[in-house]
């Protein structure tokens, strides 16, 4: 396998080799598959024996966000756009081609290789449910669920189902995919209940399969009251156990606030997501490991994970991870920026691994932000949208992981302006948000980047579906490039 530091080379990974558990029946690191992985104490157990899982994120596959595939604003916007573009025949071929690819059984193998043995899948309610046909499952979006789960369980990887957008909305952020500024998933039951259903289906549909570790019923819920989530849980873990009583559920709540949660729920593992801010643009510092900068992760971690330590109940973290510089960020300095991320994200695993956590990398694949692996520069794909991508990171479109110093001139009147006509702005759920995040998230995020979708799909247009078929297949395996990995053993 080749190792690019940061895209400081354009070299391909090899072909791995990955044993292929005989007959399916042996997990990744050696247990024998006899049941369901389940809670016991505060470890997630097989047969009895702990297991810590420890794998990464299919973030920008079956709930795609901007900053993972270069599109501008919400997965719906730029599907309406590009079926408008494309016309339904090419717009089909070109996404199922697109989820084929992004994830293949060479990706399932070289996972393995790297000693990881879970996956965490992110999906997006309207691969199972129209809006303008609710509760009506749709049969055709377990089609690559089922492929991939059936391809990680061959090399003895373990899925958790993910339902990171539904309906209506459980946050704000762009990769709930509602395109709003309220989370209206919590104003209106009809969404609950067309979430409860689209669980329901799932349930039945998996009950038996062992190699999917659990569900996770909602990705990162931001209810203001904050009771309306506890009941949603409580009816969900309901709905699911009433068909399948084996799986483990695991909760997310925002952030790490788990204040108003009470009892745990039996068999259910709690989640935090551990970003580090020295893991992102405009940090404190820059992260060498000083007392000071160990000593602030190790309070933020502990303080994101109370809840599961006074329950004394098995810890997962499902999203962490650092973003990377590259030399098309035009920074001198990009690569000692990047082995500071290196070291924060080493740093963290080592923490994880002093406390008994269970973990899932933000992202496994994306086009050379955050991702373990990336789409080399070279693709169709890449060098169709490369002026694009520019622009967008001109106008600082993408929330994540955006630096927006270049632009902070022109909104810091607005923000200020907009705190002395109405002060309670900074009081706006969730607290920590400041009046520059809810400013950035409708202008650019929203209103902006809503508008660019439409320019975006126009480098689609007139592309022959051989030509789609390329830039479909810039995504696979055999296209990608590999980021320096931790050491997670």
């Amino acid at each position: 396998m080749t190792i690019v530091n940061g895209h400081s080379g354009n070299s391909k990974i090899d072909k791995v080799d990955a044993q292929t558990p005989e007959n399916g029946d042996i997990v990744g690191n050696g247990h024998q598959k006899h049941g369901y992985l389940s809670v016991q104490g505060d470890d997630i157990v097989l047969n009895g024996d702990p297991i810590l899982l420890k794998g990464a994120g299919l973030g920008g596959w079956m709930n795609m966000e901007n900053f993972i595939t270069g599109y501008p604003g919400h997965e719906y916007q730029l599907r309406a756009a590009l079926k408008n573009v494309l016309g339904v025949e090419k717009y089909d071929f070109f996404f199922d081609k697109f989820l084929e690819y992004f994830f293949t059984e060479e990706d399932a193998k070289f996972f393995a290789s790297l000693g990881l043995n879970s996956i965490r899948l992110p999906v997006n309610y309207r691969h199972f449910e129209d809006d303008m046909n609710p509760r009506v499952f749709k049969t055709s979006g377990l089609k690559h669920l089922d492929r991939v789960i059936d391809l990680c369980a061959k090399y003895g990887i373990y899925t958790v189902i993910d339902l990171h957008a539904a309906p209506g909305g459980q946050n704000v952020d762009w990769h709930s995919d509602s395109g709003n500024n309220q989370a209206l998933f919590w104003e209106h039951r009809d969404f609950q209940d067309r979430t409860i259903l689209i669980w329901e289906h799932l349930a039945r549909h998996y009950k038996d399969n062992t190699w999917v570790a659990g569900f996770n019923p909602l990705n990162e819920p931001t209810d203001s009251q904050h009771v309306r989530l506890l009941a949603f849980y409580d009816r969900v873990a309901k709905a699911i156990r009433k068909i399948d009583p084996h799986h483990i559920l695991f909760f997310d709540t925002f952030g790490y606030d788990f204040s108003h949660f009470g009892q745990p729920i039996p068999n259910s593992v709690y989640a935090c997501h551990d970003y580090s801010r020295y893991g992102f643009p405009n940090p404190p510092s820059e992260f060498i490991g000083t007392p000071e900068q160990t000593a602030w992760h190790e309070k933020s971690f502990h303080r994101k994970v109370e809840y599961m330590l006074r329950h004394k109940i098995p810890i997962w973290n499902g999203e962490f991870g650092p973003v990377y510089q590259s030399a098309n960020d035009g920074l001198p300095n990009w690569k000692e920026l990047n082995e500071g991320r290196y070291g924060v994200l080493q740093y963290q695993l080592d923490m994880y691994a002093r406390n008994k956590t269970s973990w899932s990398i933000w992202l496994y694949k994306d086009i050379g932000f955050q991702g373990m692996v990336y789409v080399g520069e070279e693709t169709p794909y890449m060098k169709l949208i490369k002026p694009f991508l520019d622009k967008k990171k001109r106008l600082a479109t993408d929330e994540w992981g955006c630096d927006d110093t270049p632009i902070r001139r022109l909104f810091e009147p607005i923000e200020q302006w907009l705190v002395e006509a109405a002060p309670t702005i900074t009081k706006r759920y969730p607290p920590t948000w400041k009046p520059d995040i809810h400013v950035g998230r409708l202008m650019r995020n929203m209103l902006l980047s809503a508008k660019l979708c439409l320019e975006f799909a126009d480098y689609f247009a007139d592309l022959s579906i051989d030509e789609l078929h390329d830039l479909a297949r810039s995504f696979s395996f055999g296209e990608i490039l590999c980021f320096w990995l931790p050491d997670w053993d």
